[in-house]
């Protein structure tokens, strides 16, 4: 097997809207750099990168897939990632491992809602990006109207590098605007043709613009281009290189997969512009005592690798795929991750499902690991003896949830291991049980997300569930000091019971008991048992059953009895104190806070802020985001926003997205109070 090094290693993501044909050029790419001598088509259900039973019949992405190709003894791992939004963690993780990026646009439809959403997440990560209008072989394409989409709303820095010669079933080609050099490709061979004089002005324009950029790139290309020199090719190269790997230059490419055109000039686009990764700076990570250490991506470096992909595979058990970022790796390696040292046995380079057993893999390469323990995506491999660990991505939190009732029982074993293996597939699913609402609950990105993780539930794991809306925890707590007697006397003929306890209650940042006794009216040794009972009291308030908090009790006195007193008397006492003082506290409930980001489009800023004004949100802050966006942060109760993602998404055409986080609780205001103890209460038995 080849090895390739750092050096000859593109790591890059392929990203866009659900539709764009995304999957149709990784199969494209696959196909004509010689991986397949059968092409993938989506609607065949026949590709290397969609290979999930779901993913076929749905014919859409779901999952990250990593497809290698090889161009001039370049290998470049090309990564398909899905377009829709609900798994938007795939996404996510994957910026952490790559060094460029092809953000796909259909040519018959132009910028779209999920071409902005890629576009802000690569920008967001600094990752170079290169734009491939597709489908331009299609009625209806036109790439001048699709650029001067893309300019407006992606900005300036987008620059054709290649201008595309004729429209639908005219595309037969494109002229290269870097070289001046008209290539005419009908998807098997691609050679160089005269640039006729119809095109030659315009395509001089877009090359002289090319230059500018270039020169703006460095002092000594700047003063050589004002004073007429001519750059040379190896100045343009160096000076598209900078430009792009800094943002300031964004390539526009033209073709279509499904023709197969103007691929090679895409991959030699991503070869000759895209840094390698041996160029990337050094890696910053901790050791196992928190000190900073660096790793280059080198080979004879120590080894590190992050993992950003993890599958659960019915077979192989779980497969961690990672990227080396520093070293060497060979089967029989040991490694260290999360604090336990682990032997490889086995290592797989990776093209979609199928993994290839290798004996050693080098930095800067994506590759597979089967059967290690306890490890996740986000998770450090390291050489056990130079540890390093590298900052996890932090993923977005679940901001929905519902509740699942299993329809047969003898399921309750089983469905806590199936989505285990989900949310270790998917770090954007949480799971957790409420022991308040016995509610089993699951929680996602989106509606549509839940139901797809219910629907993997059902289909892979033969656990069939009922959905019930999320049971928001309310709290209960007091506004006024109150104070009553608790009195347990029982006698039975033999020893009894004896506990008297006079108690203060009143409100307080948190639950606290303290003792103010004089005399010896409640023996010391009954104090533990006086506030034992005080915080089983608390455990259900009398309004409503909800947990009582920010209560402070305070023993002021009592009475005891030599011989019928004991511990059970006096926590007894001490309930029914709290209890018969409750009322005279001014008792009342609590519901929780949310702290929510919303980010928007301005356009829609107006709507939102309606929206929210009628979930009793407290607007706190609204600033200026990236590319015309605006964020809301805003507290809002969380009972108003428990489908508060579907209607953001209608609200905004799926463009908004929300970010929310615990803040308080706060009483319920009284025209509701009714409501949510009706609705709300806890039957206690």
């Amino acid at each position: 097997m080849t090895r390739y090094d750092a050096s000859n290693i593109r790591n890059v993501a392929i990203l866009g809207h659900q539709g764009s044909g995304k999957t149709s050029l990784v199969e494209a790419l696959y196909f004509v750099t010689g991986g397949t001598t059968l092409k993938g088509e989506v609607s065949k259900k026949n590709t290397v990168s969609d290979y999930l039973p779901d993913e076929q019949r749905k014919q859409m992405s779901i999952q990250t897939a990593v497809v290698p190709v090889y161009n001039n003894n370049n290998k470049i791992n090309v990564i398909d990632l899905p377009g829709n939004d609900d798994f938007i963690g795939e996404t996510l993780g994957v910026t952490k491992v790559i060094k460029g990026a092809i953000l796909v646009i259909d040519g018959t439809v132009g910028v779209q809602v999920g071409t902005v959403k890629s576009w802000n997440t690569l920008r967001r990560a600094g990752i170079p990006v290169f734009i491939f209008v597709n489908k331009l072989d299609k009625e209806g394409a036109d790439f001048d109207k699709v650029l001067d989409d893309i300019k407006t709303t992606l900005g300036k820095a987008a620059t054709p590098f290649c201008y595309p010669l004729g429209h639908g079933d005219q595309f037969d080609g494109f002229v290269n605007v870097v070289d001046m050099v008209a290539v005419k490709d009908n998807g098997q061979v691609a050679k160089d043709e005269e640039l006729f004089a119809d095109k030659k002005a315009q395509v001089e324009s877009l090359h002289e613009a090319i230059m500018e950029a270039v020169a703006g790139t460095d002092d000594e290309l700047l003063e050589k281009y004002f004073s007429g020199e001519e750059l040379t090719k190896e100045d343009i190269a160096k000076g598209l290189k900078l430009g792009i790997s800094q943002g300031d230059l964004v390539p526009v490419l033209v073709g279509s997969a499904q023709k197969n055109v103007g691929l090679k000039t895409l991959l030699n686009m991503l070869v000759d512009y895209l840094p390698a990764e041996c160029e990337a700076e050094a890696l910053k990570g901790k050791d196992d005592f928190g000190k900073e250490v660096s790793r280059k991506m080198d080979a004879n470096e120590p080894f590190s690798a992050y993992v950003f992909k993890t599958v659960v595979d019915p077979y192989a058990g779980s497969i961690s795929i990672m990227k080396i970022m520093s070293g060497t790796l060979k089967v029989g390696d040991e490694v260290y991750v999360n604090n336990n040292a682990q032997r490889i046995g086995t290592l797989n380079s990776v093209c979609g499902k199928n993994l290839a057993p290798i004996q050693e893999a080098y930095a800067g390469d994506i590759i597979a690991v089967t059967r290690l323990e306890d490890v996740a995506s986000t998770n450090t491999l390291s050489n056990s003896k130079n540890v390093v660990i590298y900052e996890p991505y932090q993923y977005p939190s679940a901001v929905i949830f519902k509740g699942l009732v299993l329809k047969n029982k003898n399921d309750e074993a089983k469905i806590g291991q199936a989505l285990g293996k989900i949310s270790l597939e998917d770090p954007t699913v949480e799971v957790k049980r409420n022991t308040e609402t016995k509610q089993l609950l699951l929680g996602g990105v989106s509606s549509s997300h839940i139901d797809y993780v219910i629907e993997k539930l059902k289909n892979l794991y033969k656990i069939d569930v009922d959905v019930e809306p999320m049971k928001v925890v309310y709290r209960e707590s007091i506004k006024k000091v109150g104070e009553a007697e608790g009195r347990y006397v029982k006698q039975s003929g033999g020893s009894g019971f004896y506990g008297v306890v006079v108690m203060r209650f009143e409100p307080a940042d948190e639950i606290s008991f303290a003792e103010e006794v004089f005399g010896g009216a409640v023996p010391k040794n009954y104090f533990p048992a006086v506030e034992k009972g005080f915080y089983e009291a608390v455990k259900t308030g009398p309004l409503a059953g909800f947990p009582v908090i920010g209560v402070r009790a305070v023993l002021t006195d009592g009475k005891y009895h030599p011989v019928d007193s004991n511990e059970q008397a006096f926590k007894m006492a001490a309930i029914l104190a709290f209890k018969e003082a409750y009322n005279k506290c001014a008792p009342i409930i609590l519901e929780p806070i949310l702290r929510i980001k919303v980010d928007v489009e301005a356009k829609y800023v107006g709507d939102v802020m309606s929206d929210l004004n009628t979930r009793r949100a407290k607007i706190q802050n609204i600033v200026e985001g990236e590319h015309g966006a605006q964020q809301i942060e805003a507290l809002v109760p969380e009972a108003e926003v428990v489908d508060y993602a579907t209607q953001l998404k209608s609200i905004t055409q799926a463009s908004g997205y929300f970010s929310r986080e615990f803040h308080d609780y706060e009483e319920v205001p009284s025209f509701l109070v009714d409501r949510v103890i009706r609705d709300n209460k806890i039957q206690n038995n």
